[in-house]
């Protein structure tokens, strides 16, 4: 991903904690590691599930032809045939946003744990933050994969009209058929989402809340307004963005940047967009429109349409124009 990142962030918690947030090289205190191995073992998981869905080319030319052959044999079991295993795959990435849940949950305990400023749980457990940060920048990406690509929809959706139509003329589905109809009503509700990775990890953030009533809601919305504000000095600093050695560096950022702030809209009962946030959401749409447009325009969408609050009559007329559609 680069060269070393390292973050400056001043005043973010009124305690002038100034410190480098390493995303790419920290690593675990002896007290970390159980909770970093196991957090890693997902984000390794991570990368051959978005390998798997870049691969995604669907069986539209199949489905196309068993639709207008409705009575050729041959032509409905070959769309079968290829959509079976291509809904195995779309049922392992589903499952994997319930590992992701799990994970985010455990690190939100440790990140969000009271006796320390937000500066400083970052400062202090850097390696913990910066799996947070790589669990972000997935789901993101996951999200952008998924918005681009409609076979994954349209496979599904004929898996279930067939599958329906063999219970109707009770013909056993074969082997192949690992989706029971429970797990595939899940499936829908998932996909059904624009950002399913997103939706997932917004509800895992705001039941965290809920159950946890003990732990302050300022622990965990500061937590993310942090993290957001790490990012934006990051990216608007030409001293830190001067070391990044790739685009993908800049693109990390941004996605981790997006993300904290969406977690935020849906934590806090204000959300992110009122003058009273703890995010400059100004400045961190002004850091987004200064990319390349063909880079951001997945993040500027998961902004307008997965956000909570941004319709808000207390949201500002200029946020709202800064994220209309060109």
């Amino acid at each position: 991903m680069g060269n070393l990142i390292k973050v400056l962030t001043r005043d973010i918690d009124n305690n002038g904690g100034n410190f480098f947030l390493d995303f790419e090289n920290a690593q675990p205190s002896l007290s970390e590691t159980t909770l970093w191995e196991e957090v890693n073992e997902v984000l390794l998981e991570a990368r051959l599930v978005l390998q798997q869905l870049q691969e995604y080319r669907g069986a539209g030319e199949e489905i196309r032809q068993a639709i207008q052959s409705p009575s050729v044999g041959g032509v409905q079991e070959k769309a079968w045939s290829a959509v079976v295993p291509l809904v195995g795959k779309l049922k392992t990435f589903y499952e994997f946003s319930q590992k992701l849940e799990v994970s985010l949950r455990s690190l939100l305990v440790v990140l969000t744990s009271s006796g320390s400023t937000p500066t400083q749980q970052l400062e202090q457990k850097q390696a913990l933050a910066r799996q947070f940060a790589h669990m972000l920048h997935f789901t993101l990406r996951f999200d952008e994969l998924k918005m681009t690509n409609p076979a994954i929809q349209n496979d599904f959706s004929y898996y279930r009209r067939t599958i329906s139509r063999m219970r109707i003329n009770n013909l056993a589905a074969d082997a192949g058929n690992e989706v029971n109809n429970e797990l595939a009503n899940r499936m829908s509700l998932f996909y059904a989402s624009a950002t399913p990775m997103l939706k997932t990890l917004s509800d895992a953030t705001s039941k965290f809340v809920s159950d946890n009533p003990e732990l302050p809601l300022e622990n965990t919305t500061d937590c993310l307004s942090t993290m957001a504000s790490v990012c934006k000095v990051m990216l608007e600093t030409p001293e830190y963005r001067s070391r990044f050695a790739s685009e993908e560096t800049v693109l990390f950022c941004l996605r981790v940047m997006v993300g904290v702030i969406i977690l935020y809209d849906h934590v806090h009962p204000a959300g992110a967009f009122v003058k009273t946030s703890n995010i400059d959401m100004k400045g961190c749409i002004r850091v987004l429109k200064e990319q390349p447009p063909n880079s951001v325009e997945g993040l500027l969408n998961a902004l307008r349409y997965t956000t909570k609050h941004l319709n808000d009559e207390a949201t500002s007329k200029q946020i709202k124009t800064m994220l209309q559609p060109n």
